[in-house]
């Protein structure tokens, strides 16, 4: 049954669409980008790496569990962290999220904007960009459910072409054997190298990335609270087995070393392209690339949505300006803080696909912005349960400080113009957060 909140939001999704957000967010061939760096790094132990990350990224979806149960709110890690830390904490972890909410956008936009110009050289990079995101915006201003029904069919096209891929592998394997040893995509190739393995883990968290937007749809899901929780820990184990299987097969059909990747950076960004190529036909390589020129563009609806909520919630809470904060009444969605969303992503996706660096800007500004948010996400599991005598149990304290110990460090991993993008973006913020308080004569918190 549908129902609607005080707000105007309704609750019309269910577990099923929930899930199909988180995975669509993700992208079920993520790895297929990154398939190149990773074995380079990790010495051919792509399978390990993403077995490693799937444990890693657990802590942070056990704390957005928790919190989502307890506090089930639209404006997800901001919402988290004025509970259990302050408003100015929280105005910080939806500050920052928002460089993760609001740019992935523009950066899966660019995506389908590169791919659709590679397939159709006619057509400028900039023009595919701005129609994808005019596309993405009209779906999410229809309704929550039509964006999910349109979402689930993409995922599904994703998820058989993923299955083609498997089975296609295996065949070759049966009949022709593995290029590599059938241990290597966990062992590696040659010595077997820890602190490479590790390496490689923080580049394969970023695979991830998005599948924790599912908490800013806490006020439309029609179960009980937990259910995001269990929509978080389920996309999350999926993902993670659709990547092992993947990387596992590619790196055992893989015709270059590691080493001979790692001396050739050149050939990192394509060699899942490659690999197929060489190993299963030039026929898939096309279809993989035609899917991927499409199925981004849906990664930003998702990544629209969730930050049009992260934007509603700011301004029902006073952090943000109060248009925001209103519901249109037959669609029941955020349309002021969608239109902004979409603007915004229009403007940067175009400066993006002219600017020689625009691309890896847009990447870094996501990379900080998440695990910055997450730090503070973990921070508010300790803060909201342990400091407060809600729950003081061993696990409340020891997993969120994992959590935020493994978003340390792989923030620390981070490039210097990444940390040099979020640093900016922080000042600002800061500035913006002090501001508003000054004018709304309250005192800084």
């Amino acid at each position: 049954m549908t129902t609607t909140s005080a707000e105007g939001l309704q609750r019309r999704l269910s577990l099923r669409d929930l899930i199909v957000s988180g995975l669509l967010f993700i992208g079920p061939l993520a790895p297929v980008g990154v398939f190149g760096v990773l074995d380079a790094r990790s010495g051919g132990a792509v399978a390990l790496v993403y077995v490693v990350a799937t444990v890693a990224m657990a802590f942070t979806a056990w704390s957005y569990a928790r919190m989502s149960a307890a506090v089930p709110k639209a404006g997800s890690v901001f919402a988290y962290a004025s509970a259990g830390l302050g408003r100015a904490p929280g105005f910080v972890a939806g500050w920052m999220i928002m460089l993760d909410y609001l740019f992935i956008p523009s950066v899966a936009s660019l995506f389908v904007g590169i791919a659709t110009n590679s397939l159709v050289p006619q057509i400028p990079v900039w023009v595919a960009t701005g129609l994808a995101i005019v596309v993405v915006t009209a779906l999410n201003l229809t309704g929550v459910k039509v964006a999910a029904i349109v979402g689930t069919v993409v995922l599904v096209v994703e998820i058989v072409l993923l299955a083609v891929f498997v089975v296609a592998a295996l065949v070759v394997l049966a009949t022709e054997g593995p290029v590599r040893p059938w241990l290597s995509p966990l062992t590696g190739v040659g010595a077997f190298a820890p602190l490479a393995v590790l390496g490689a883990v923080s580049v394969a968290v970023l695979s991830f990335l998005g599948f924790d937007a599912i908490a800013s749809f806490a006020e439309e899901n029609t179960g009980s609270s937990r259910q995001v929780g269990r929509a978080l820990l389920f996309c999350l184990a999926l993902s993670g087995v659709l990547f092992f299987a993947q990387t596992y097969l590619a790196s055992l059909l893989n015709p270059l070393t590691p080493q001979e990747l790692a001396l050739n950076p050149d050939a990192q960004d394509s060699a899942f392209y490659d690999m197929l190529r060489a190993s299963l036909g030039g026929w898939l390589a096309v279809a993989v690339t035609a899917v991927k020129a499409v199925a981004p563009a849906f990664s930003a609806m998702v990544a629209q949505a969730a930050v049009s909520r992260l934007l509603f919630g700011m301004a029902r809470d006073g952090q943000m300006p109060a248009a925001l904060g209103r519901v249109d009444r037959r669609a029941h969605v955020p349309r002021n803080a969608t239109l902004l969303a979409a603007v915004v992503t229009l403007i940067v996706s175009v400066w993006a696909a002219s600017a020689e660096d625009g691309l890896e800007v847009l990447s870094s500004m996501v990379t900080v912005g998440a695990l910055t948010a997450f730090v503070l996400l973990h921070a508010s599991v300790i803060g909201y349960f342990a400091v407060s005598g809600r729950d003081r149990r061993v696990s409340t304290v020891v997993v969120p400080v994992v959590g935020a110990l493994i978003a340390a460090v792989v923030l620390a991993t981070a490039s210097p113009l990444a940390l040099a993008v979020g640093a900016a973006w922080l000042v600002i913020g800061l500035i913006t957060y002090f501001a508003r308080r000054r004018t709304a004569g309250q005192a800084p918190e």
